[in-house]
């Protein structure tokens, strides 16, 4: 398999202040929601593109001071990954890991530029998706280990 990463984009970038009370010194619980959507061009099979999302939004029960919504769009062109086959999942983790860094600047700008502390998402050296785990192997100690 090989692919050639073409660009990114952003599809949504929003930031909305929520008027929460919280005591002094409350520790947020931000839990950061991530999905992942894979498209192709009908006429193009090669030309993929993978959106990451990251939506955190206050509920009654876990109230939050902001809601974030981002949504950035990699356009990949793949070779030899044919549909369904275990290639085009790995393609799929591989452009995932690409586009991570990105959609972490992405929040940090985002909540830097709306005057509050910035949200640094840490950086992750595994998988985002429970999905992903079992194609995903990383090096602990010396020796490989699945996730």
């Amino acid at each position: 398999m090989k692919y050639t990463f073409r660009g990114i984009g952003a599809e949504e970038l929003s930031f909305k202040v929520n008027r929460v009370k919280l005591e002094p010194n409350t520790k947020l619980d931000i839990k950061p929601q991530f999905s992942r959507q894979v498209r192709k061009v009908k006429n193009n099979e090669k030309l993929n593109f993978i959106a990451l999302s990251l939506k955190i939004e206050s509920t009654e029960a876990e109230p939050k001071p902001f809601d974030v919504h981002v949504t950035l769009v990699g356009t990949f062109e793949v070779e030899d990954a044919p549909a369904g086959s275990e290639q085009e999942r790995e393609f799929v983790i591989e452009a995932t890991k690409l586009l991570f860094p990105y959609l972490r600047a992405a929040v940090t700008n985002l909540t830097a530029s709306a005057y509050i502390s910035p949200l640094n998402l840490p950086v992750l050296n595994g998988p985002i998706f429970p999905e992903d785990r079992d194609v995903y192997a990383f090096t602990v100690g010396g020796e490989e280990k699945p996730n």
